[in-house]
């Protein structure tokens, strides 16, 4: 599995076959699991530290972990243009669905395998709507992603406050998380140390933070403060990958 980050909390994961990622040969007996392109929260218009633009992106699937616009606003045209797939909360896809798009719904808790692997809505304490014409649209609940793929697993906590059931989240072993760290609006650093705690990943990728003056955060501190706590942080700029 690698992520690419695109600034903010926006991600393509690119899932290697199961049985390559693993270092085996697929035979008829054991296929490998299908390769896939899956692009997180969707910000690429009005992303200030965005590399590339929702135009350059090919993908197969859209997950959405809530319905703010800095994290779908690119999701319909992404989608359509590739004819992906919108994973999201049942809200947020019917929303793209009745405007055309092949969606999937999910609600926290649930899951349902694909066939690149298997995608389960987490709880995340958040908000979910859009503004559309001066009139916010309600979007559900928000959610955080957990994806098994290729042999590994990942959690996107989403746009969250800190809360204690992380901890299961993390039991059966993370091998990436991605947290929120800018504060205001999400969790701030004190908070996802605490987070780490509870999750134990084998690695941390901060998302969310330096996108704006109000969520600016300083990430080598915060590495450096988890690794003090026992934990690896890997703060990614954008247009960096990081293989897991």
């Amino acid at each position: 599995m690698r992520l690419t980050y695109f600034g903010h909390s926006c991600f393509l994961v690119e899932v290697l076959p199961a049985a390559l990622s693993a270092g085996a040969s697929a035979t008829a007996e054991a296929p490998a699991k299908a390769g896939a392109r899956l692009v997180l929260d969707p910000f690429f218009t009005d992303n200030p530290l965005a590399p590339c633009r929702a135009s350059d992106i090919e993908c197969d699937y859209v997950l959405c972990t809530h319905g703010h616009d800095d994290h779908i606003c690119d999701a319909l045209e992404i989608s359509q243009r590739n004819h992906a797939t919108i994973i999201a909360n049942f809200e947020i896809a019917e929303y793209f669905a009745a405007q055309g798009a092949r969606t999937h719904g999910l609600n926290p808790g649930g899951g349902c395998n694909f066939p690149f692997g298997r995608v389960k809505l987490t709880l995340a304490f958040h908000s979910s709507s859009s503004i559309e014409n001066g009139r916010i649209t309600y979007l559900g609940e928000p959610c955080g992603l957990l994806i098994e793929a290729g042999g590994k697993k990942l959690y996107d906590a989403g746009d969250t406050a800190l809360f204690s059931d992380m901890q299961l989240i993390g039991r059966g072993g993370l091998d990436a998380a991605l947290l929120p760290i800018g504060d205001n609006f999400t969790m701030g650093p004190a908070d996802a140390l605490d987070a780490l705690d509870y999750l134990k990943p084998r690695t941390c990728v901060p998302i969310h933070y330096n996108t704006w003056p109000v969520i600016q955060q300083d990430a080598g501190k915060f590495a450096a403060d988890a690794a003090a706590r026992g934990h690896k942080v890997i703060a990614l700029k954008p247009g960096e990958t990081l293989a897991i």
